[in-house]
């Protein structure tokens, strides 16, 4: 069965804003090929988009959505968009620049959902430089440790001027968390991280939730994981693909998964997962698959000040 928007529902962020509980990912999705997957998208149902100034594509999803906009098949509120400040722009005096930078890109008046990609803080060498590079022997990355409460701060000042409805973080283990909403004017709504049945986040997202920020789950298929027997059955039991079992799985867990896709087939069906649900013994095997290990990592920065993953959770 298609999706249908309808059926999609929402959850409600700390600071009353609704977002779709399920999204598209697209790391990775660039060019005209890019545009023409996030049309489909927006044609099937999906109304929630996720991208970055990293993965180099936000113009791309910027011309998709104005170009449904511009054909009356969606309004801008309709959508609901989140990009993201990279590490090189946490210096203070940057964080505007970078999120005007963003801004540019997508062709948009303002963004819906803006998160700080890291904790991890590097050195500015240029928009063109993400990955920066020092010392005599041209080591990555050029790791500056600015605070990232410092670039909170800032990130606070685009909700007050209103280019930005909702701020949130990426990949922060459960003290920064805490410490943002402790020492913050501005609570973070979400918490975007690595989420699937092998990391599935259960002690992050339960303490998450008791500070009410909401988990978005990034990552969560990936060929090895779709192709194992326990989830191939399960997925029989239910006629589903064992994409839609894992999907559902992580819905059930209070998780808004985005799985990224360009495959017109697999963006229905990824989406389509409302209308079922699974039973406690498939959770429990679900559940039993978690090992904690991450396939995304922050290359080179272990030994960053805020590097988040030393941490358990």
């Amino acid at each position: 069965m298609a999706a249908n928007i309808l059926t999609i529902p929402t959850t409600t962020l700390n600071n009353g804003v609704q977002m779709p509980a399920f999204g598209l990912g697209t790391f990775n999705i660039k060019g005209g090929e890019g545009v023409d997957v996030i049309k489909d998208a927006i044609d099937i149902g999906y109304r929630h988009f996720d991208t970055a100034f990293l993965y180099n594509n936000e113009s791309e999803l910027g011309e998709a959505i104005n170009d449904k906009i511009a054909n009356k098949v969606i309004k801008r509120e309709d959508v609901f968009v989140v990009t993201k400040l990279w590490n090189t722009y946490h210096e203070p005096e940057r964080v505007r620049e970078g999120c005007d930078k963003s801004l540019t890109n997508l062709g948009l008046d303002y963004i819906d959902l803006y998160l700080m990609h890291f904790p991890v803080s590097f050195e500015y060498h240029g928009d063109d430089i993400p990955w920066p590079k020092s010392g005599p022997n041209n080591e990555p990355n050029a790791i500056n440790d600015i605070d990232y409460l410092d670039t909170w701060k800032e990130m606070e000042k685009l909700v007050d001027s209103g280019i930005v409805k909702s701020i949130g973080v990426s990949n922060f283990n459960s003290e920064q968390v805490d410490r943002l909403c402790k020492e913050g004017r501005i609570k973070p709504v979400v918490n975007q991280v690595e989420c699937s049945p092998i990391i599935n986040q259960k002690r992050l997202n339960a303490f998450c939730t008791e500070r009410d920020v909401l988990i978005i789950g990034y990552s969560p298929l990936g060929k090895k994981l779709i192709s194992r027997p326990e989830i191939e059955e399960i997925a029989k039991k239910y006629d589903k693909t064992a994409a839609q079992i894992i999907l559902r799985y992580l819905h059930e867990l209070g998780v808004t998964p985005i799985p990224k896709t360009t495959h017109k087939k697999r963006l229905k069906e990824n989406i389509d997962i409302f209308h079922f649900q699974l039973a406690q013994e498939d959770k429990e095997a679900l559940d039993a698959m978690n090992t904690g290990e991450r396939t995304v990592r922050l290359p080179n920065s272990i030994h960053a000040k805020h590097y988040p993953f030393n941490l358990e959770f």
